[in-house]
């Protein structure tokens, strides 16, 4: 019988969503200097470097047991991890935060649609409604960048220029990055069955980070020589979206499907939409709103469609 949670998996989701929310509005700060690979690379090295006095303390056990079965599905994890941010953060060059954060948003499709043949999950009637529902309320968010409502009718002025030119480059790499996340997701459910939270992310984060350094320091790029507010953001990235949300991500993987997680990460559009508002005065328009509704719906059929931890 699998053990008892903590804490409930859908607060520790919730908590989640906050942290990864915040993630496009630092990485948008960071590109005003830094190359997007550096960013990405800085922000998995951080994290990396603050759990290993832990796992390399507490969990060196545990690594040293860990079969090499193991070892080899968490570095796949970690090659998807890197491919992923990788494509999603440089996608933020190219085409607007909505339009990126849409796109890759489309990672329960992709699970949804692998989950029945490399995980055997299958997928129930109502949860297919919810990831339909929700994938309908992240398009609509996405359109409402180049749509708005004109003497009670819908005029869209942008849609043509969706897939045109730097925007269409940018929706593709966004795209991308959904694919790899989808596949980062299914194979953490895999190996997530019996390895603690810790020594696996920290696997994880090290295999991307690795790989990330590299890339990054074959194409000519420097870690150094940026500004402080800069270096606040790559550090706030590494611990805040990174370390707090990505690692609960994993967390909950060892308790909820691969296809709940997914469907629940489509809540970000609406955090990013109340952080915004917070922080930056941006109020959402009338279908943000309506888009966010349908995603909240969405997320509530799948919840119905997942048995409680046992």
């Amino acid at each position: 019988m699998q053990q008892k949670p903590p804490i409930s998996p859908y607060l520790a989701l919730i908590g989640a969503l906050l942290a990864v929310s915040t993630a496009a509005v630092m990485i948008r700060v960071a590109q005003g200097e830094a190359p997007s690979l550096v960013i990405a690379a800085s922000r998995l090295l951080i994290a990396t470097l603050v759990l290993g006095p832990f796992a390399l303390g507490r969990y060196r056990g545990e690594l040293k047991q860990l079969p090499g079965r193991q070892w080899v599905w968490a570095g796949l994890a970690g090659l998807f991890l890197a491919a992923h941010f990788a494509t999603w953060i440089t996608s933020l060059e190219y085409t607007s935060v909505a339009s990126s954060v849409v796109l890759v948003a489309t990672v329960p499709l992709w699970v949804a649609l692998a989950s029945p043949a490399l995980l055997k999950e299958k997928l129930p009637t109502i949860a297919v409604i919810g990831l339909i529902v929700a994938l309908t309320g992240s398009t609509v968010v996405g359109l409402s960048e180049g749509c708005r409502f004109d003497s009670g009718s819908l005029v869209c002025t942008q849609i043509g220029s969706f897939f045109q030119g730097r925007a269409m480059w940018g929706n593709l790499l966004a795209l991308a990055g959904a694919v790899c996340d989808a596949a980062y997701i299914m194979i953490g459910r895999r190996a997530r069955g019996t390895l603690s939270t810790v020594p696996y992310i920290f696997i994880v984060y090290g295999v991307a980070a690795t790989v990330l350094v590299g890339v990054s320091i074959s194409l000519g790029y420097s870690f150094t020589g940026y500004s402080l507010p800069v270096y606040g953001c790559l550090l706030l990235l590494g611990l805040v979206p990174q370390l707090i949300g990505h690692s609960t991500v994993n967390w909950a993987l060892k308790y909820l499907s691969a296809s709940f997680v997914s469907v629940a990460l489509l809540g970000e559009p609406i955090s990013a939409t109340l952080l915004a508002l917070l922080f930056l005065g941006e109020a959402p328009s009338v279908l943000e709103m309506g888009g966010g509704v349908l995603i909240l719906v969405g997320i509530y059929l799948a919840t119905r469609s997942e048995k409680q931890p046992s």
